[in-house]
């Protein structure tokens, strides 16, 4: 006699046939991002959880798990250009509902600078600033993306965190009223201590 099929190849669940996660969809400017339970695309296994530091923009909706990260990140280019943003990725249906806290980052100098640039429409820029360092930004960073709505292009150089480094492309960070996708991110040589000599 043939042995019966071991009884995990009946289980349903993640990954398996004919199954779609659902997740809170939402967009919002401010502290608040509440939306509807929708049916994920079936290459989107992942449900994640945005929001900037400073609690102004949140963003919840489904993701790939390969360009889904969780946890703090953080890139200056420029005392006005900042962005920050904590994210929470999760594998259960509706599991982003809960909100996300804002936890204020540590926004003092921590003695070192980086290349600096930003540019819109492009895909690189040249640096023609330095920026310092604040916090936990430890490295010197290269991102480059798409801006949503428009779906502009943009680069931007700078002081990074350690997790924007390696930042998987279609990592979402949302930025006032804007949703940056990123595309592409990367380290660059350390970042020198201040009024050292390049």
């Amino acid at each position: 006699l043939p042995s019966p099929l071991p009884p995990t190849l009946f289980l349903s669940g993640p990954g398996s046939c004919g199954y779609s996660l659902s997740c809170e969809v939402c967009v919002s400017d401010g502290p608040n991002c509440n939306g509807k339970l929708q049916t994920c695309a079936a290459d989107e296994d992942s449900c994640i959880a945005v929001v900037t530091e400073t609690n102004r923009s949140n963003y919840k909706g489904c993701a790939k798990s390969s360009e889904c990260g969780s946890g703090f990140f953080g890139i200056t280019s420029n005392p006005e250009n900042y962005m920050g943003s904590k994210r929470r990725c999760c594998q259960k249906d509706g599991c982003n509902q809960d909100p996300l806290p804002g936890k204020p980052q540590n926004h003092t100098e921590n003695g070192l600078r980086c290349p600096s640039c930003i540019a819109a429409f492009t895909e690189t820029c040249t640096p023609t600033e330095e920026a310092l360092c604040v916090g936990e930004e430890t490295r010197c960073v290269a991102v480059s993306g798409i801006v949503q709505p428009a779906g502009d292009k943009f680069a931007a150089r700078g002081c990074g965190t350690e997790t924007a480094c390696h930042t998987k492309p279609g990592t979402l960070v949302p930025s006032g009223a804007r949703l940056f996708t990123i595309k592409k991110a990367g380290c660059l040589p350390s970042p020198q201590a201040a009024g050292k000599a390049e």
